[in-house]
């Protein structure tokens, strides 16, 4: 049987459905983990950009990689010189496509500063702030819900 025929013959009952109006979401994301492939915080973010969506929500999300995430944001050459590899960055296609939707994607610049990375080793569209933690504590003190993803 396949998972979708398994979701098929199963119903899901929802006992306490979330609808909001409007999002103000920080995501804090140090590390990686892993949900098969895919970064579980990627994960994250698409499923809260996809119930915004749904629910018509205004929605102000922001996603600040750091510390051991931070590589996550940089293009393929500065990915690939990071790494030690040569296939290039598996994520800024994912974090791209999230950027488009709305989520505004930053690099800790302290980690940056600690790797020799600058603005121009970031995917476009990436911006850089003072630092994860000051900028989780603006964001957090200007109304926003901090999601610590690692």
């Amino acid at each position: 049987m396949t998972v979708q025929e398994k979701t098929q013959e199963k119903a899901l009952h929802i006992d306490i459905p979330v609808k909001l109006t409007e999002v103000k979401d920080v995501f804090s994301i140090a590390s990686l983990s892993f949900e098969g492939d895919l970064p579980a915080a990627v994960f994250h973010l698409g499923l809260i950009m996809d119930d915004i969506a749904d629910w018509k929500a205004k929605c102000e999300v922001v996603a600040i990689f750091h510390t051991n995430a931070g590589h996550a944001t940089l293009h393929d050459q500065a990915y690939n010189k990071d790494r030690n590899i040569a296939t290039g960055n598996p994520y800024k296609k994912l974090l791209a496509d999230l950027m488009k939707r709305g989520v505004q994607v930053e690099l800790c610049g302290a980690t940056a500063r600690v790797h020799g990375w600058d603005n121009a080793d970031t995917i476009p569209g990436i911006k850089i702030n003072t630092d994860a933690m000051s900028r989780t504590t603006q964001l957090v003190q200007e109304g926003f819900v901090k999601i610590s993803e690692s």
